[in-house]
């Protein structure tokens, strides 16, 4: 049985209830597009994207995908949204942000969250060894973690008394290192600055000046000492300790643990045009993903011989291995297990929560870039016109008639939400259905009715 139109023009919600409840579907798709082109950034994340290509998933699709570098993420997102690109790798605040009109403004919506963790924040030799005698030794004579920001404030102290600025570098204004080194920042009394309407360097206040570096050029921009250290995805971290220029001090599961990372984006006029060859890619990419974590990882090393190639992420296997095969090394020699440090599968780590979209919308109010206070029903329409667990599902619901996948691997009865979640640095407690009660909590940040004006909070 071929199914000519799933769902003609957009998913409605009556259509996919009916759909993933029924069994009859697992057949083959009428694609209305089968030549795709997808973008991403060379980090170790873009893996599901590599996965689906090498094994072979697009194409028992029928997908014929070429998967092509983009320089960074503006001009990948810009792509996506002229239709140069038919989807790509995205950081998970770049749908968002878009479809409310905060820099580039288009609909974008994901039916795939990538993977979860991923990220750490590394700071040069110099800033470590400021950091490190206020740091607690445990009794095998490591440095315990996680390491919290209040050493970093120590360095950031001498930086003043000397009169240098204190730098850091982050990916993207709505990038996922931005939201996270913000959050460490803010949970060790640093204040990484706020955004308004009229000032978007993000450094209102601050006491850490955070702006935007391409993750491929980290090492090279710290050891050329223009920044004092940075908040990136892999390979980059391990990198700088490959290199003997920086130690990273914390990765993002030790910031929030199984945070979500990047997430995969199309235009919502492509998704209601292609509504076949969404689901299509979707199932391509769900399988991909579970390849990369079956059999506790057994996949690993393959993965990492694949993404070392130039094509991909191009940096040396041992590097990637590095993380990539759950484990993390911060200080030179210092390797610890993180078996969960790159999640692509397990979890529930694909499907796309609106809660995830919430926490990312309140970071963005947090600091500024959503500049008004939103009630909490806002928070909801903006993650359900983005997020798309639906597309997800009627995928994921095809699999499952094919064999390929375990009904266990989804959550098929969630209203979208997470429980509410504490496992952060700080052990605030995130309630994805109370967006304003979570920001009433943190010290620093915008708070209910304040906004930026000029360099002072007013409000509230």
């Amino acid at each position: 049985m071929r199914i000519t139109s799933f769902l003609t023009g957009a998913f409605t919600a009556i259509g996919l209830a009916a759909f993933v409840a029924a069994p009859t579907f697992a057949a083959s798709l009428e694609l209305e597009k089968d030549e795709l082109k997808f973008g991403f950034i060379k980090l170790t994340d873009m893996a599901p994207l590599a996965i689906a290509y090498e094994k072979g998933y697009f194409e028992d699709e029928g997908l014929f995908v070429t998967l092509e570098p983009q320089a960074n993420w503006k001009v990948l997102l810009d792509r996506v949204i002229t239709g140069e690109l038919d989807g790509a790798h995205m950081l998970a605040g770049q749908p968002l942000a878009a479809t409310i009109g905060f820099g580039t403004e288009a609909h974008i919506v994901t039916p795939f969250s990538m993977d979860l963790n991923g990220n750490g924040i590394t700071v040069s030799n110099e800033v470590w060894a400021l950091m490190k005698p206020h740091l607690a030794v445990g009794a095998d004579g490591k440095i315990q973690h996680p390491i919290k920001a209040d050493a970093l404030k120590k360095a950031i102290d001498r930086f003043k008394a000397e009169g240098r600025p204190f730098k850091m570098g982050m990916v993207f204004p709505v990038s996922t290192h931005n939201y996270e080194l913000r959050y460490w920042l803010a949970a060790g009394g640093v204040h990484p600055g706020f955004y308004s309407p009229t000032d978007i360097t993000g450094q209102i206040k601050a006491d850490a000046l955070l702006s935007v570096t391409p993750p491929p050029q980290m090492p090279a921009t710290l050891e050329a000492g223009t920044i004092h250290g940075y908040c990136v995805g892999e390979p980059w971290n391990q990198q700088a300790v490959f290199k003997g220029i920086g130690v990273p001090v914390i990765t993002d599961y030790e910031i929030w643990k199984n945070n979500p990372e990047k997430v995969f984006g199309i235009t919502a006029g492509f998704a209601e045009q292609n509504p076949n060859t969404t689901l299509a890619l979707t199932k391509a990419l769900i399988r991909a993903a579970k390849w990369l974590d079956e059999n506790d990882n057994a996949n690993r090393k393959e993965a990492v011989a694949i993404l070392s190639r130039p094509e991909y992420v191009g940096a040396d296997p041992e590097v990637i291995a590095n993380s990539m095969t759950g484990t993390f090394e911060y200080e030179k020699g210092d390797k610890r297990a993180v078996p969960d440090f790159n999640v692509f599968y397990r979890y529930f780590a694909t499907y796309p929560y609106y809660s995830d979209a919430v926490w990312y919308l309140t970071q963005m109010r947090r600091w500024g870039q959503i500049a008004e206070s939103k009630d909490d029903g806002w928070y909801d329409s903006v993650a359900r016109k983005v997020y798309r667990p639906d597309i997800y599902l009627a995928a994921a619901r095809l699999l499952l008639e094919e064999g390929k996948v375990a009904k266990a691997d989804f959550p098929w009865d969630t209203d979208g939400y997470r429980a509410p979640q504490s496992e952060f640095i700080d052990g605030v407690t995130f309630d994805g259905r109370q967006p304003n009660g979570y920001l009433q909590q943190f010290p620093i940040g915008l708070k209910d009715r304040q906004t930026v004006d000029g360099g002072s909070v007013v409000g509230g």
